[in-house]
């Protein structure tokens, strides 16, 4: 990295922890809840997952010189902690289904605003059926699709994430895109077409 490229959220971690890490927060928060909540499908327990994420990340960076801290990808590195808490999350709790109740709260917030009041009903019910299916996704191929299409990121940065060569993302995305298809059809056997 050249003095010219410095990401200045790193520079600042270098030179000042404390600063720095209040930005690394205000900056990332919501790509790291973002990316709980849709792999937790519970607004609470990505909450709580969220705060042992930055808890786990400002430990780290306090063993990390600043050398080193100048040079994290900070998005990538926070969302590698993240899945490694779900996964540790998924591990040591009793693995229970998301109720029907959990995905309404969830989704309340969810809808656009738009023309009307029936389409934005029928966006929140659509939505709620994606989250549902998300839910019943496998673990790493929820989390590559979460990481790809919610949060944004290429598939080398998922992989980077996910610590996992390219390729095994892009199955565990298709994989996990299939899997949908298939969980969204309804009983006539039509795909039912997901919210956007």
């Amino acid at each position: 990295m050249t003095d010219e490229t410095v990401d200045p959220l790193t520079a600042r971690l270098a030179a000042d922890l404390d600063d720095g890490f209040t930005e690394l927060v205000r900056l990332h928060s919501g790509a790291v809840r973002g990316y709980l909540f849709r792999v937790t499908g519970c607004a609470a327990t990505a909450d709580d997952l969220g705060q042992d994420t930055f808890l786990r990340a400002y430990v780290a960076l306090q063993h990390y010189s600043p050398g080193r801290r100048s040079q994290l990808r900070p998005r990538s590195w926070l969302l590698a902690i993240a899945a490694n808490v779900w996964r540790n999350h998924v591990r040591s709790s009793a693995r229970r289904p998301v109720h029907a109740a959990e995905i309404n709260d969830a989704c309340g917030g969810w809808a656009e605003p738009g023309p009307g009041p029936e389409e934005r009903a029928m966006a929140v019910d659509d939505r709620g059926r994606l989250v549902a299916a998300l839910s019943r996704l496998p673990d790493r191929n929820r989390s590559a699709v979460v990481l790809r299409f919610v949060v944004g990121m290429s598939n080398s940065e998922v992989a980077e994430v996910q610590d996992c060569p390219v390729g095994t993302v892009k199955a565990q995305v298709s994989r996990g895109l299939t899997c949908l298809r298939g969980l969204l059809q309804d009983e006539t056997g039509r795909p039912r077409e997901a919210a956007g």
